[in-house]
């Protein structure tokens, strides 16, 4: 009896840590639409819970407007639904592949902000001219090769993860320092600590690359930021030594 007993309690703990992970993953994606980096139905959102290996995820084609916390599909890690009665996103397998390869992330994000979307369509990465972009990482915003076709034709969503990955591994990037990433030809992708940072991560993005389009529109000869105000940008806000805003700022 006490056995069962226990049994019960875990299961009712766990729906209620699953209940907050919905309520998380919901109020990332309406905070994709009151920043204004999708629109209709464009766009997702996740939140991991790591200890259960659950992922709460956006259900496809659903408009932001009529999204509810009980909305969200519960997944594991390797794609099966375990909790929902609507599809999940689309998009369910790249988030998924990034959890299991970036550890240390808790949410992700996918908008089609229109500048950072602009900049992956012209298969660029995003410069880093400036300080505002310093302030959230020292590189250029990466950006992926096109797929090929085979790729393309294959599993297509797996296959977008696989050259998320590919980049940061080329260019021997940490997800951890660097939290975003154009793929070529179709949108950004963001994650962080959690759901929010993950779309708070967005926003920065988006104004990233209207910056950047901004400057390039002023001057196209301009050059990127000096390594020594890169540093004392990034270095502020993050690391040992920073000193930055409060504590738990991000």
């Amino acid at each position: 009896m006490k056995f069962i007993k226990h049994l019960k309690s875990q299961k009712i703990k766990a729906m209620a840590n699953f209940k907050t992970l919905k309520e998380q993953a919901c109020e990332a994606n309406l905070e994709i639409q009151r920043q204004k980096l999708a629109i209709f139905t464009f766009g997702n959102a996740s939140a991991i819970d790591r200890a259960a290996g659950v992922v709460a995820i956006k259900p496809s084609g659903v408009p932001y407007s009529e999204l509810r916390p009980q909305d969200m599909v519960l997944v594991d890690l390797d794609n099966k639904v375990l909790e929902g009665s609507k599809r999940p996103s689309s998009d369910t397998k790249t988030h998924t592949l990034l959890y299991r390869h970036f550890p240390n992330i808790g949410g992700v994000c996918h908008t089609h902000s229109t500048y950072a979307v602009a900049w992956a369509q012209a298969i660029r990465a995003i410069p880093n001219f400036g300080t505002t972009h310093a302030d959230h990482l020292a590189p250029a915003v990466p950006v992926t090769e096109v797929m090929s076709d085979e790729m393309i034709l294959g599993d297509y969503e797996l296959e977008t993860g696989q050259q998320i990955l590919n980049v940061f591994r080329e260019k021997n990037l940490s997800p951890d320092e660097v939290e975003m990433v154009l793929v070529a030809c179709h949108g950004p992708f963001t994650w962080g600590k959690d759901a929010a940072k993950a779309v708070y991560n967005a926003a920065v993005l988006e104004e990233l690359a209207k910056m950047a389009y901004l400057t390039l529109q002023i001057n196209p000869l301009a050059a990127p930021i000096k390594q020594t105000l890169i540093d004392k940008h990034y270095f502020r806000k993050h690391g040992a030594n920073a000193y930055y805003g409060q504590s738990g700022d991000y």
